[in-house]
């Protein structure tokens, strides 16, 4: 087809712009394809010429591998010639045209060869050049292809990059001269040339120095090293210092490697070609000092302390020592303690250091306990000793203390802890030791010992130590011994064993109940309150004692006394509030009710580590946890039904917006709606406080945030619940997992309602939630007992999981044993526990509706209330 000229030259014209880009962007393309072998192999050696590559290898190695990267880059440049094509304006024109849709470019550069002439024809003609100008006006740039992928299958040239970029960021462009200085010709020409660093102490974590790169004045820590290396003629360059210090083994100042350490300010300088002087300053490093925070020591009822302690370094604490020493000077020498100290070492113990963060200023606590120690509650002194990395050690000044320690309370108990003291003093006290025991023991009045067992320990321990001390055989491992035995029966003659605990209880319950009922004064019943919180306390104690003991002996995991006190005692100090708030209005009958609650909690309450885990299986604690969403669960729809209800009937015995947490389980934390003061089951919630017992932040049942959020959280929950499900096969497995499935989307469907406050189809998506869950417990149960069955357990499995968790109770929290589930007129179990969730439902609903009358509807809340 023939071409025609004008019809594109104008549209060119236009578009000379885009060309331009264009035909740069072919040029940029064609040296990357060509000359991308030859920059590689040349970032590759200046990478690592700038590292220093030269100056660790010897000239032969190096000159060898630089005659090999020049001949590379002169193949590579040669071949990248070759091949290199330099663009025209045309192949500018086919790449924009290429990449245009009908290329309209090189449609207007054609001109027609038939139908000239005919007036169709033509018209036909330029209606498709007008078409082809309009899809060329719309013509731009086109980007050039730098990809090499094809070409570089390894990535060579980005690891010539990474290399370079190293180079760059931690090398230096000075170092790459030195290759200069590695061949005889070389040195002739170039002249001498030296380079040199100056290297902090590595415990400091400050960067090394690059001499060339430094002005006049350099300062530096104490110690840090510098190293100078001379190139060249032997004598053009010397090296001359006076930061050293140094009188011996100085060697000559023309050395070609030189290193010393910096120890004082002064000059350093390189004399010859090139040469240069620099001030240098010396830092010299701090020594660590360390500090006693005054009247801040906290010691625990068993004697524990916490002295809180400050250190500081420039650089940095490694490590410290705490040093208690008995203060002679205070000490009052009078009794035991006149006779003369057996020898014995200052308490050492070391200093607690912070884990992570910065060790340069810090604050820690020392925690020891020393009640046992022979001077507990003597005078002594601290004195707190802190390192650093240098080796410089910093000193507290001596704190003047008594050694914290236990204190006993009960008058014999004080005197054994006494006489054990004089005996761990020196054991020449052994004979006065058994005589004062024998005298304060002689006819003990009643009550003196808290029991026999007691008294028989004494009689045991007195016969011992005089045995030993009049065949004068009490040796050291007898004197620890007897001291053992003797802190033991202290122990056990302050805190008796946890039936005198459970004693003193009850009797503080006692004499609380016979106030109340006879009407005593306020003053009278705040103070056996007090009595009682303390006997409540003690008795908590002992019993966690207990099973720490029991664990210990048993190879448990050491329990957690502190989390498990704090979660014991808040629920007791929540009922111990009530019942004194109550009283305090007056309402005795209703204290009295509290308290008798209160004392039977008590006495079946049993502290344990693990509460449910230690020796369960998986299944089995599945199975509890599962209990636990539940019981979650229930609070929740409780919450949500009672919110229901004030929506239609405002203010009408409505519990406090914040505290309106439900009845029961693990969220049911809020107060009950009975309008008379009464809790609901396990609240804890004082009227007008707006804030219940609520268990720990962050978990599913806690009642912090909207029902939305704890719905999801309780979701989530259930969702982890379901993925840790052990193994278990057969149909009752997958039972039970597309219960729990089911469950979890009622769950969402709950959630989806509260977040637009439908709180009616919120409640029915919780009730089928509750239903899964039922169902998913009964089949994981059944799948238990399969598998056990299946190992020879002849169904014991079914019978404990359905024992341990809630099977023995249908939801009114009514037993089960007995019921008749074959053949009987109630049904089987199954049967039973369905119709009574139904019932259970069913009350829920007839509370909600206000126009039944008001007896029916306090009998209802009654029943909401108890079960």
């Amino acid at each position: 087809m023939a071409k025609d000229r004008a019809q594109i030259n104008p549209v060119l014209k236009r578009l000379r712009w885009p060309l331009t880009l264009t035909w740069a962007g072919l040029i940029a393309e064609r040296v990357v394809h060509a000359f991308w072998p030859l920059w590689s192999v040349l970032a590759v050696a200046a990478a690592l010429l700038m590292m220093g590559a030269q100056d660790y290898a010897r000239v032969e190695i190096v000159w060898s591998v630089g005659v090999l990267a020049l001949l590379l880059a002169a193949v590579f440049a040669v071949r990248g010639a070759g091949r290199f094509r330099w663009p025209s304006r045309q192949d500018a024109i086919d790449r924009i045209d290429a990449h245009l849709p009908g290329h309209p470019l090189t449609a207007l550069g054609d001109a027609q060869v038939i139908g000239g002439g005919d007036a169709g024809s033509e018209a036909l003609w330029q209606a498709h050049l007008a078409r082809m100008e309009r899809r060329a006006a719309e013509a731009g740039p086109v980007q050039p292809d730098l990809k090499l992928s094809r070409k570089d299958p390894f990535g060579l040239r980005y690891v010539a990059l990474l290399g370079l970029v190293v180079a760059l960021l931690f090398g230096s462009v000075w170092r790459a001269g030195s290759v200069a200085q590695m061949g005889p010709a070389t040195d002739l020409a170039g002249g001498p040339a030296w380079e040199g660093w100056i290297e902090p102490p590595a415990y400091t974590g400050l960067p090394s120095l690059y001499l060339k790169d430094q002005t006049d004045g350099i300062t530096v820590p104490e110690g840090s090293r510098v190293t100078v290396r001379l190139y060249g003629e032997l004598g053009a360059l010397s090296v001359a210092e006076t930061v050293s210090g140094r009188t011996e083994d100085i060697g000559a100042a023309t050395d070609p490697e030189q290193s010393f350490d910096i120890t004082m300010d002064g000059t350093l300088r390189i004399d010859g070609p090139g040469g240069q002087e620099w001030t240098v300053t010396a830092i010299q490093d701090a020594t660590p000092a360390v500090t006693v925070v005054p009247d801040a020591l906290d010691v625990t009822y068993d004697g524990q302390m916490s002295q809180p302690f400050e250190a500081t370094d420039d650089y940095g604490v490694v490590g410290g020592t705490a040093t208690f020493r008995l203060d002679t000077e205070r000490l009052d020498r009078r009794y035991g303690l006149a006779t003369q100290q057996d020898p014995r070492e200052p308490i050492t113990l070391d200093l607690p250091m912070p884990i992570t963060g910065d060790r340069a200023d810090f604050r820690e606590t020392l925690i020891e306990n020393l009640s046992q120690h022979p001077w507990a509650h003597l005078p002594v002194t601290l004195t707190l000793e802190v390192a650093d990395a240098n080796g410089q050690s910093g000193t507290s000044e001596a704190f003047a203390m008594d050694l914290p320690a236990r204190r006993f309370f009960d008058p014999l108990a004080a005197a054994v802890i006494e006489q054990r003291r004089d005996l761990l003093w020196a054991k020449a006290n052994a004979p006065r030791v058994t005589q004062i025991l024998r005298a304060v023991s002689h006819r003990p009045e009643p009550g003196l010992f808290r029991s026999e067992t007691a008294y028989l320990k004494l009689r045991v321990i007195l016969r011992r130590l005089e045995t030993l001390a009049r065949h004068d055989s009490l040796t050291d491992d007898a004197q620890a011994e007897i001291a053992t035995a003797l802190w033991d029966l202290a122990i056990l003659l302050e805190d008796g064993d946890i039936g005198d605990a459970l004693e003193r209880m009850r009797a503080a319950q006692e004499r609380l109940s016979e106030a109340m009922k006879n009407g005593a004064t306020e003053e009278e019943i705040a103070r056996l309150m007090q009595e009682l919180r303390n006997a409540t306390e003690d008795y908590l104690r002992q019993k966690m004692q207990q099973a720490q003991r029991e664990g210990e002996q048993n190879g448990d995991q050491p329990m957690n006394p502190e989390n498990m006190q704090t979660l014991n005692q808040q629920d007791l100090q929540d009922m111990m509030d009530r019942i004194q708030e109550l009283m305090e209005q007056g309402r005795f009958a209703e204290a009295q009710q509290a308290l008798e609650e209160f004392q039977q909690m008590m006495e079946n309450m049993r502290v344990t580590e693990g509460q449910g885990q230690q020796g369960q299986s998986p299944g089995q604690q599945a199975m509890e946890g599962l209990a636990d969403t539940l019981r979650n669960q229930q609070g929740l729809s409780d919450e949500a039904f009672r919110d229901l209800q004030e929506q239609f009937n405002p203010g009408a015995q409505a519990g406090e917006s914040q505290g309106n947490q439900g009845r029961n389980g693990g969220m049911g934390q809020g107060e009950s709606h009975e309008g008379q003061g009464q809790q609901g089951e396990g609240s804890g919630q004082q009227p007008g406080t707006g804030q219940g017992n609520q268990t720990a932040e962050g978990q599913p049942g806690s009642g912090q945030g909207s029902l939305a959020d704890r719905q999801e959280a309780l979701r989530q929950e259930l969702e982890r619940q379901r993925n840790g499900l052990p193994g278990m096969g057969g149909e009752a497995g997958d039972a039970a997992r597309d219960a729990l499935d089911r469950a979890g989307r009622a769950m969402d469907g709950a959630e989806d309602a509260l977040r637009n406050d439908d709180l009616p189809e919120a409640i029915d998506r919780q009730a089928e939630a509750m239903e899964a869950l039922r169902d998913g417990m009964r089949n994981l149960g059944e799948a238990m007992a399969e598998n056990n069955q299946g190992q020879g357990g002849q169904g014991q499995a079914r019978g404990e999981s359905l024992g341990q968790f809630g099977k023995e109770q249908d939801p009114l929290g009514r037993s089960r044993r007995g019921m008749p589930t074959e053949g009987g007129k109630i049904g089987d179990a199954d049967d039973v526990y369905r119709r009574a969730g139904e019932l259970l439902d069913e009350i829920r609903r007839r509370s909600g509706e206000n126009e039944r009358p008001e007896i029916e509807l306090e009998y209802l809340k009654r029943l909401l209330d108890r079960f």
